[in-house]
């Protein structure tokens, strides 16, 4: 008998080539044209890659939801290079943007949810964009995204009849619904009270870690700095240095 086949070698998977899933290399961006045109970021140079929970801090204006929008696909980049899942953003057409954009959630400090609308067709917005899914599923996705972050008896409620943390986990179920590769926050604590705050981020880092999705978030709340795997400091639309940005961690 063939002694390897007593003791097989143990199999090594091939590595798998690291690519991240956001890249950005030399990024200036503008604001305004002639004589009013205004630089407002500056050689930026960051990579993030899968399943990282990035919090990006520093003073207001320092440019940081301007760099999450571009990263967004929100507003096309200028000069230098910002790869998204592999595609290049800078100088991308509007078409190529909205493409772009499918593949990301979306929290904000507003939440900036329909008023008109109940939780659930508020959290089934994020899937509406996807024709290969059944309404009756739209309704069963959203049904159990807005039951994972604990509104399972406010399905029907419209957003006038919730608290602002509740309309915050209205927004998340919208983001993840869809079980987007990117999720971007702008700020999505700022209008919370302690509990609620840390309440909404715990959901946030739960989900996406369950759904293997990157998060990307800014944000002045320095009661929820301990959910992120990295912080990133920006100060007039600046990327710190390293050192820094351990300070800042610190």
């Amino acid at each position: 008998m063939n002694p390897t086949l007593l003791h097989p070698t143990p199999h090594t998977p091939h590595p798998i080539p690291h690519t991240p899933v956001i890249s950005i290399q030399n990024l200036d961006h503008y604001f305004g044209t002639g004589q009013l045109r205004k630089q407002v970021l500056f050689d930026i140079n960051l990579e993030i890659n899968a399943g990282e929970i990035i919090i990006m801090t520093g003073p207001s204006g320092s440019g940081k939801t301007t760099l999450l929008t571009l990263v967004g696909g929100l507003r096309s980049a200028q000069a230098g290079s910002l790869q998204v899942l592999g595609q290049e953003l800078c100088g991308a057409s509007a078409g190529e943007l909205a493409l772009a954009r499918r593949h990301n959630g979306y929290i904000f400090q507003a939440h900036n949810l329909h008023s008109s609308l109940t939780a659930l067709q508020n959290a089934r917005m994020g899937l509406e964009l996807n024709e290969r899914i059944s309404i009756a599923e739209m309704q069963q996705r959203s049904t159990e995204m807005l039951e994972l972050v604990g509104l399972g008896n406010r399905l029907n409620y419209y957003p006038d009849d919730l608290s602002g943390g509740q309309k915050q986990r209205v927004a998340i179920a919208r983001a993840l619904v869809s079980h987007p590769k990117i999720v971007l926050a702008d700020e999505p604590t700022a209008a919370l009270d302690k509990k609620s705050g840390r309440d909404v981020v715990e959901i946030m880092q739960k989900l996406a870690k369950e759904q293997g999705c990157t998060i990307l978030l800014v944000t002045h709340d320095n009661r929820i700095l301990d959910i992120a795997d990295r912080i990133i400091y920006m100060e007039d639309g600046r990327l710190a240095t390293n050192s820094t940005q351990a300070a800042v961690a610190d």
